[in-house]
């Protein structure tokens, strides 16, 4: 038989339930702007009951609390960290491709359009005026503009470069102190749950840091109970595209490492590589990293998969490598490093310099390397490549398309201008020129005159160090060298046309007379030259490449607003399971509010009966 005062004690268990019930609904209104935050419930069961020796046979004992638990599906959670992964990238590369097109807008007065025009307005007006110094320093500094602007692009391309790497070196940090922190928020929650309590608010923390690592990369998390059923313990790891970053407590620490060589003749000095802190190389490549980390990635090393490779045939020993099959055989589209590192096989060598010959039957170029070290083993036939093959077209790619239009748009020009004799009768030399970064001295292109080594120095035919041994050179020697040498960051007009304007080549002969302007019509003929380039014309050429800088903006954009539109589908799917509703929370505290009062109305029913049989019984 149940005890006297047992009804005492089942409208106690509905006090303290309800009681709980209200903190909990609290709790949850307080929190119903809380970024990350989940609706928690209180559960509740009918408390065990009591065999009684009587007809009725069991007595009820009020309610028992199970705990409060936190609202999430993870379903909802997966989906969202995939598609928040792929909205990282694509808004990422949007904001890039946006700053890149920026750079190359035509609106401006100072644009491609109106710089080159300006040029051959300048030319027209020298047609008229052969002789005129005026109009001669005039097509100088036009040619001057078209040349600073460039140089601006590029300078400009560089520094989105440099931002990209700068950001990933942000972003490994990001990575390693969110995992630090789910390592430790790990820790406080199973050293809480192990005691029988539910860490919530520390699952929603966590549950919140990968969130925010799901935009930087790809990330899965695998949580499993430890132990025995009820222990509290769980197992709780974390990948960042398939590689282990955090295991329970322990975290696996990623670095960046600048490299000590470029990739790319445009890239700048200390790009970061990723590694895992045991040394293993991180996978920068993979297709299915995602977020911005891929972005950044992409947009500071994508080369649209044109980066130099060709096949080695070399012997154990050599201390050269002959490359030859390779995909680069013109100079204007050749952007390797003068020194750098070239991988053969699965092995890295350090090059110190390569020469380049042309095979005058087919065209071919084949490259010959100089090594720091030997050769470690026979190669035959095997893949040689500098840098990674990444199909993104980013700094590299627009930086490699500068310069081969410079560099094919100044061999025209020049090729005609030499054909011509200044105002002095002298032979024409080269308008467009590169300025050596070492030296500042500009160089001279084609064959030496009457030197047994002139096809050394052909455009085709030279070495990469050829524009380096300046301090060989006496300053009244030539500076012999390659197209190769002029790239867009250095682009320029060379140095003696502003001392002397009169070097500006108008005639074929000086026997024609002063105004004879026959090279200046060949020199406005190059602007409607349509086998320039494969595009057609010069200008046709650099408007295709903004049209492709425009498209991959637009590209990158829309994917970035479809993937943001679905994310917000997601975030309300999630929402409707884990946001806290206020109305409903209202009616909640209402209802737990009314049964909190009838538990203490059975407490005050029982004190009344107690008081009549303890009192008043036999008075």
């Amino acid at each position: 038989m149940a005890s006297t005062f047992f009804g005492l004690n089942i409208g106690k268990t509905g006090l303290y339930a309800y009681q709980a019930a209200i903190d909990t609904t609290a709790h949850n209104i307080s929190n119903a702007e809380t970024d990350g935050y989940s609706r928690q419930v209180m559960g509740q069961k009918a408390g065990k009951a009591l065999r009684m020796n009587s007809t009725y046979g069991m007595a009820g004992t009020g309610v028992t609390v199970t705990g409060v638990t936190q609202m999430r599906d993870l379903y909802y959670d997966e989906k969202y960290w995939s598609n928040s992964s792929l909205y990282g990238e694509y808004a990422g590369k949007a904001y890039y491709m946006s700053e890149i097109e920026n750079y190359f807008n035509e609106v401006k007065e100072s644009g491609f359009t109106t710089t080159y025009n300006s040029l051959f307005d300048s030319l027209s007006e020298l047609q008229k005026n052969p002789s005129s110094s005026t109009v001669r320093t005039q097509v100088i500094n036009y040619a001057k503009s078209l040349t600073e602007f460039f140089n601006s692009v590029s300078s400009n391309l560089k520094s989105v470069q440099e931002e990209c790497n700068f950001e990933i070196r942000n972003q490994v940090d990001q990575i390693n102190s969110i995992s630090q922190q789910l390592a430790a928020l790990t820790k406080q929650i199973n050293t809480l749950e192990i005691q029988g309590g539910m860490a919530n608010d520390l699952r929603d923390q966590r549950a919140l840091l990968i969130d925010e690592l799901s935009q930087i990369a790809n990330v899965s998390v695998d949580e499993r109970k430890v132990g025995a059923s009820g222990s509290g313990v769980t197992s709780y790891v974390v990948k960042l595209d398939g590689v282990t970053l955090v295991d329970g407590i322990e975290t696996n620490k990623l670095i960046v490492s600048p490299r000590e060589d470029k990739y790319s003749q445009n890239d700048i000095d200390g790009l970061y590589d990723i590694y895992w802190a045991n040394g293993q190389k991180f996978d920068e490549r993979s297709p299915s990293l995602g977020g911005s980390l891929q972005a950044v990635l992409e947009v500071r090393d994508g080369n649209n998969q044109e980066n130099f490779s060709g096949t080695v045939n070399a012997s154990a020993g050599d201390d050269f490598l002959i490359v030859e099959d390779s995909n680069i055989n013109e100079v204007e589209t050749l952007n390797i490093p003068e020194t750098g590192t070239i991988t053969v096989g699965n092995r890295n060598y350090t090059y110190t310099g390569f020469e380049v010959t042309k095979d005058a039957d087919t065209g071919k170029f084949t490259y010959t390397f100089e090594l720091e070290e030997p050769i470690a083993a026979d190669a035959t036939d095997v893949k040689a490549s500098i840098g990674e093959s990444i199909n993104f077209k980013g700094i590299p790619y627009y930086q490699s398309q500068l310069n081969q239009f410079v560099r094919t748009f100044a061999r025209l020009f020049n090729d005609v201008h030499r054909t011509g004799v200044d105002l002095e009768g002298a032979a024409g030399t080269d308008l467009f020129n590169g300025t050596n970064k070492i030296s500042g001295r500009n160089y001279t292109f084609g064959p030496l005159a009457g030197s047994d080594d002139a096809s050394y120095y052909d455009y085709d035919t030279f070495n990469s160090q050829t524009g380096g041994y300046y301090e060989e050179i006496p300053d009244n020697q030539p500076l012999y060298g390659s197209y190769y040498f002029v790239t867009a960051e250095n682009f320029t007009v060379s140095e003696s046309f502003f001392k002397n304007p009169g070097l500006l080549a108008a005639s074929s002969d000086i026997v024609n007379g002063i105004e004879d302007n026959s090279i200046v019509d060949k020199l406005i003929a190059l602007k409607d030259n349509k086998t320039a380039f494969e595009q057609g014309t010069p200008e046709a050429f650099f408007q295709t490449m903004v049209a492709e800088i425009g498209i991959d903006s637009d590209k990158a954009g829309t994917i970035a607003e479809s993937q943001s539109d679905i994310l917000k589908t997601i975030t309300n799917q999630r929402l409707s399971i884990s946001g806290v509703d206020v109305d409903e929370e209202a009616m909640n505290l209402i209802r737990y509010q009314n049964a909190y009062n009838l538990s203490a109305k059975v407490i005050t029913v029982m004190n009344e009966i107690y008081h009549k049989l303890i009192n008043e019984m036999g008075v």
